[in-house]
């Protein structure tokens, strides 16, 4: 990631995004917006064109979606609208925004960014983050290698989904002592361990800026449990990451005045202008030939080619 990359996190209470660089810091003030309600497909849409048009962005953006994403499309929604299932929501954004988008698991991103900067850089061996919030994700590494989609919130526990008992949103909405959490946390992290054995387990979510209450209550787990180190920045950061590896070519160097917009097999270079002016320059017609989505380096999420320009 040789220069800046933006990257735009979707949350279940809001939108948010900001320019990022090599070392992971944020360039510019992340800019945030209020999720809709309902957050199906094309209001969500609509609030990422508008933080791209924030920031004037005009390059590839990564994205993160609170589910699991082959290929772009949206193939769960356990904790969204039902009207994402099957969505191609890498092509619905880039459509809205006129940026090439690289899609991938929220939970993937977080991890992505923990494992390079933060509470798993320089670990090898099985890793997993799992971030505490609404529901619970999972990010699962191999010697550094990401093993996508994993959900391991949904493992079931008593013949429920283990993130309706573990979650942070659990503990609230039941009023639960930290004690009382840890003790179902403890639970749910010796059922994971029994699967995966990790030698690593990294704690995120916001209730992760308050793992001294919990953590050391966690009984019966081998793995050594950290807290992670980014924590809500780092589906931003993971996000920016995802996109500079899939498009190694455009973040080779800084490209001052305009954006290459050719896509693996070549295509047409964007003028300079805002996101805005790109949409409306629009062709009315896609490319005939389908455009050969890039090979990330890491993590493998894929990116949706920028439609062709004209003018």
């Amino acid at each position: 990631m040789a220069r800046e990359m933006l990257g735009i996190d979707i949350g279940g209470s809001g939108i948010k995004g900001a320019p990022v660089d090599p070392s992971g810091a944020f360039t510019r003030e992340r800019f945030r917006i209020e999720t809709p309600r309902p957050a199906r497909p094309k209001p969500v849409a609509k609030v990422i064109a508008e933080i791209v048009d924030h920031f004037g962005w005009d390059g590839p953006v990564g994205v993160t979606y609170p589910g699991v994403v082959i290929d772009g499309v949206a193939m769960s929604a356990a904790n969204v609208s039902k009207h994402w299932l099957g969505v191609d929501a890498a092509a619905l954004f880039a459509d809205a925004t006129g940026c090439e988008i690289t899609l991938l698991n929220d939970a993937d991103a977080a991890g992505v960014a923990e494992m390079r900067l933060g509470a798993g850089r320089g670990r090898r061996g099985t890793i997993v983050l799992l971030t505490l919030g609404t529901g619970i994700g999972s990010a699962l590494f191999t010697d550094g290698v990401l093993v996508p989609n994993t959900e391991f919130g949904h493992i079931q526990i008593d013949g429920r989904d283990a993130e309706l008992r573990a979650s942070a949103r659990a503990r609230t909405e039941e009023g639960l002592s930290w004690p009382k959490w840890a003790g179902r946390l403890s639970v749910y992290l010796r059922h994971l361990e029994a699967l995966i054995s990790p030698s690593l387990i990294i704690v995120g979510g916001g209730v992760s800026r308050k793992a001294e209450h919990f953590l050391p209550l966690v009984e019966g787990v081998r793995a050594e449990i950290v807290p992670a180190r980014l924590v809500n920045n780092a589906g931003i950061v993971g996000a920016a990451m995802a996109a500079a590896a899939a498009h190694p070519a455009e973040t080779a160097e800084p490209v001052p005045h305009a954006v290459r917009a050719a896509g693996a097999t070549g295509g047409p270079q964007r003028e300079p202008g805002t996101a805005e002016a790109a949409r409306r320059a629009r062709p009315p017609s896609p490319p005939a030939e389908p455009a050969r989505r890039a090979r990330p380096l890491s993590p493998p999420a894929e990116p949706a080619r920028r439609p062709g320009r004209t003018g």
